[in-house]
Formats: C-alpha cells, sequence, structure tokens
C-alpha cells in the first residue's frame, strides 16, 4: 500500500491530523492496531481545559479552545460540547495563595483566561458545592465534550475527504527507502514519504524503531461514573489540594476522575481498576458535595496513556531522521489539544513551519547535552 502520509495512531491526535491534510488535498492513511479511539481518545474524561496548563502549552490550549468552540464547522457533529466553565476550588487560605500565584503567573506571561473568583462568586456559579471552601480560581469557557463521540465524528469527517482508516494493523517496522519510508506491518508493506508517530502510550517505542530515545512511561488514568442523578451543576470542578475532576454531563452521570492510576500490564493491553485509589476519590467527591455520598457508581474504568518526564507531549520532527513527525506523550491531557496538534503536525509537513510556538515540545529536548527543558507550573 502507498500513501501520501503514513500515520500510525488513529486516536485524535493521528485523526485530526489526517483531517486538516485532508482538508488541504493530501490524503493520508491512518493505521491502528487495535480501532480508533480504543486507548487514550475514546475513554478520558473529556476535559476542554485552558486552566491550569503548562506555560509551554498556553497558546495552544488557547487555540485549541477557539477550535472546540466551533467544532461542528469543522466536523460537522457538535461532539456534544459544553462549555460552562471551570473552577479550581480552594479550600483554606493556603490553597488561596496557591491559586492567586498561579493566576499571576498566567497575567504575567500576558493571558487572562484564568481569574481568581471570591466565595460569593463561587457559590453563585455553584451552589451544590459544600460550604467550608472560600474562593476559586475560575475559566470561562471550559467544558468538557464527549470523547468517543468526538473520535468518531473526527474520523468519519477525515474519511468524508478520502482518509483511509486501517484497524487492526500493527506496525513493526520502518526503514528509509531514499526518499520513501517502508512500514513492515501485520498487513504487510505500507510506503510513504512522510509518517506521524502518534502511537500515545506506544509511540516512545515507534520513535525508538528510528533511533529516538524518547522517555515516555505508560500510565492508566482510572475514572469512575455514577448513575443518573438529577442536574445539579454546570461547570468543571477540580480541587487547589486534592486529585479531582468532577462533571456532570447531559444525561445525569457524573464523571469523576483526577490522576488516580489503575494498574497496568501495557504488553497485554490490560488495565486492572485499584479500589484503593477509587476509595480516596469517592472521599474526596463526598467531602466537596456531601449529597453525592448515597450515590451508585456503576462503572469504572481507565483508558493506556504515555507520560514524559516533564508532562509536556512530544510535538515536531524527528531527532534524526527525515520526514518522521512525532505527537504523542500528552500525559492524560491531550483531549483538548488534539485539534490544534492535527493543525501543527500538517503544518509541519506541508509548510515546513508551526504556526504556534512549538520549541519547548522538541523531541530532543531530553537528550543530555539539550537546555530546553521546561520546569512544570
Amino acid at each position: 500500500m502507498k500513501a501520501e502520509v503514513l500515520i500510525v495512531g488513529g486516536g485524535l491526535v493521528g485523526s485530526f491530523t489526517a483531517l486538516y491534510l485532508a482538508r488541504r488535498g493530501v490524503k493520508g492513511v491512518v493505521v491502528d492496531r487495535e480501532h480508533p479511539g480504543r486507548h487514550a481518545s475514546g475513554v478520558n474524561a473529556g476535559g476542554l481545559r485552558k486552566l491550569n496548563r503548562h506555560p509551554a502549552e498556553i497558546p495552544l490550549t488557547v487555540e485549541a479552545a477557539a477550535i472546540w468552540a466551533r467544532i461542528s464547522e469543522l466536523v460537522d457533529d457538535d461532539c456534544d460540547v459544553k462549555l460552562a466553565g471551570q473552577a479550581r476550588v480552594a479550600e483554606n487560605a493556603v490553597d488561596l495563595e496557591t491559586l492567586e500565584a498561579r493566576a499571576a503567573l498566567v497575567r504575567d506571561l500576558g493571558y487572562d483566561h484564568e481569574r481568581m473568583i471570591g466565595r460569593d462568586e463561587l457559590y453563585a456559579k455553584i451552589p451544590a458545592l459544600a460550604p467550608h471552601c472560600v474562593g476559586a480560581l475560575w475559566c470561562d469557557g471550559d467544558g468538557y465534550a464527549r470523547p468517543y463521540h468526538a473520535t468518531t465524528a473526527v474520523r468519519r469527517k477525515a474519511e468524508s475527504l478520502g482518509v483511509e482508516y486501517v484497524a487492526g494493523v500493527r506496525v513493526d517496522a520502518l526503514e528509509r527507502e531514499g526518499d520513501t519510508w517502508v512500514a513492515a506491518t501485520s498487513a504487510g508493506d505500507m510506503r510513504a514519504p512522510v509518517v506521524v508517530n502518534a502511537a500515545g502510550a506506544w509511540g516512545a517505542r515507534l520513535a525508538a524503531v528510528i533511533g529516538d530515545r524518547i522517555p515516555l512511561e505508560p500510565r492508566a488514568p482510572a475514572l469512575m461514573v455514577t448513575e443518573r442523578l438529577p442536574h445539579f451543576i454546570d461547570p468543571v470542578v477540580g480541587a487547589a489540594s486534592r486529585k479531582l475532576s468532577f462533571k456532570q454531563m447531559q444525561n445525569g452521570t457524573v464523571v469523576i476522575g483526577g490522576a488516580h492510576l489503575a494498574r497496568l500490564d501495557i504488553d497485554k493491553f490490560r488495565t486492572e481498576i485499584d479500589y484503593t485509589n477509587m476509595a480516596e476519590s469517592a472521599r474526596t467527591v463526598t467531602t466537596l458535595f456531601p449529597q453525592l455520598a448515597n450515590a451508585r457508581v456503576v462503572r469504572f474504568w481507565a483508558g493506556i496513556e504515555g507520560f514524559t518526564p516533564d508532562q509536556v507531549p512530544v510535538i515536531g520532527p524527528a531527532i534524526h531522521t527525515p520526514g518522521v513527525f512525532h505527537a504523542f506523550g500528552f500525559s492524560a491531557h491531550g483531549f483538548q489539544l488534539s485539534p490544534i496538534v492535527g493543525r501543527i503536525v500538517s503544518e509541519l509537513i506541508l509548510d515546513g513551519r508551526a504556526s504556534l510556538p512549538i520549541e519547548p515540545f522538541r523531541a530532543d529536548r531530553f537528550q543530555p547535552d539539550e537546555q530546553t527543558m521546561f520546569a512544570a507550573s
């Protein structure tokens, strides 16, 4: 099989890359070892967040937010996007100081999307919150979408523009023949002058095939969802000093996350819920929303994601070889960024440059002789 661009990984980053390429007349082939969205893209919490991003990600997340706000124009589907804002709640004076410092940092960088709100405004926005909270860091325009619906919508739109998806195919090797990459796969050889590595938790393995040594740790962030409950909240809620991501979906269920991990066997693609972690998550929820003490949890699950040492993704050209572009390592916060990353990768391929700053995401920043590491916020 021949392709203009071969994209390895059919999640949101790979699919948005294929979509943006197709919009400019380049029809890629997307290969996925299982099915598109099987891991991180289709099973995450669906958060659309500018709030509390790493400083290097802020230009990208601001642009991505504008895309999600008009997502129907891009993929002919609203992806169940709901943008009711997001609060990172302070429960005491120490939390307030932490959040105020964060707000000041964002202002100093020239952005105003994160602002402090006092207790009265917090409870006007989230009256169901437990009464002990003292304020919050707030971001208008944040919210969520439904990951599986979004992944499906992007894939279908890409397919309508001529992108071909090949599911259940594993890439075993990449070799350069002149100006062409030859991918040895479980379905035979595939040839393309350009390859995009959007392989998620397996991105570092594919990078290593071409000699790029990029540290990546596969992990399995866990989530739980409650039964359907009467509507009681619109914004997304996090906490300054607790692990929490909390949102009530359109159907009344409450999706609860917060960086708790499941046990993972990466070679078998298997996750196992750690119920001790889930119990801690439930205690956090009932502390902040006591009325949920008797709500039933109906499902637990975990996706598989790749985490870089600095929790910032790898986006850009390969270190050692031409014609390969990396886009992985989103460290459990890539859902919001996926459309802008897809656009950026398409720009690198077609224009030779990106329209937004991507220096902090260089693949070689982990090399001993590189000094481009960025401190986490």
